[in-house]
């Protein structure tokens, strides 16, 4: 769980799962590494990573797409399922943040991890700082979006869940948010945009993912592509 190191630095606990033993060593190796980040714990399955992080309880898993067993997309979606049949219970429980990691931008499996509720993606190639600081950030509770790779991925392998928006009665400065969500703009960003106050932000963005039916702000933001209300080249 997040938690501050001896000098008071915020400290962000994760998991990896990744079938490649290599690839999942090196990981560990350059991540943990890094400041604000403690590996807790790997995984070389779906069904390793899911049992791992019911027991390690770590904030962040940095999952894999394609594993053995069960691949990263079921992993996902049962992790955030077992998370919502909690909340029911006296003891919820809060569930890990889900960051999709690829080889490849237009890996069919992404769009669907995403709209499993995966918080965002990152690329293998990428550098380990920016690998690192899309742990942090999704950590904090924002999403990580990388909206032409997203738009890409959409267009080639449209969801059933284009059907959400047009059902969900969302109003006029909703629909502005969600837009804007689009871009990859934070909280902070859409509010002075719209010149609005941040709480106001705030409210509007609950409003869109529980009218969508959206796990988080990746998901919302998967809807709003696949159903036309965003489209390729609209920056806000």
């Amino acid at each position: 769980m997040t938690g501050r190191s001896d000098v008071g630095e915020t400290v962000t606990t994760l998991l990896i799962a990744d079938d490649d033993e290599v690839t999942r060593s090196g990981l560990r190796t350059l991540l943990a590494a890094q400041p604000g980040i403690e590996v807790v714990g790997e995984a070389a399955d779906g069904v390793e990573a899911v049992e791992r992080a019911r027991r390690l309880r770590p904030d962040v898993v940095l999952m894999d797409v394609r594993m053995p067993r069960r691949n990263g997309i079921e992993a996902t979606r049962q992790l955030l399922a077992e998370s919502a049949e909690s909340d029911e219970s006296a003891d919820p429980t809060v569930p890990p943040k889900v960051v999709v990691i690829t080889t490849f931008e237009n890996d069919d499996y992404v769009t669907a991890a995403l709209s499993a509720g995966a918080a965002g993606f990152v690329l293998k190639r990428f550098p380990v700082r920016q690998i690192a600081e899309a742990v942090r950030v999704v950590a904090a509770g924002e999403a990580i979006l990388f909206p032409t790779a997203l738009r890409r991925m959409v267009a080639a392998r449209p969801l059933d869940s284009a059907a959400a928006l047009p059902r969900a009665a969302l109003t006029g400065r909703e629909e502005e948010v969600l837009r804007l969500m689009a871009t990859g703009l934070s909280n902070p960003e859409i509010a002075e945009s719209l010149t609005v106050s941040l709480e106001t932000v705030k409210t509007h963005v609950g409003n869109v993912l529980t009218k969508l039916g959206a796990q988080n702000r990746t998901h919302a933001v998967v809807i709003a592509y696949e159903s036309g209300l965003v489209v390729p080249g609209f920056t806000g």
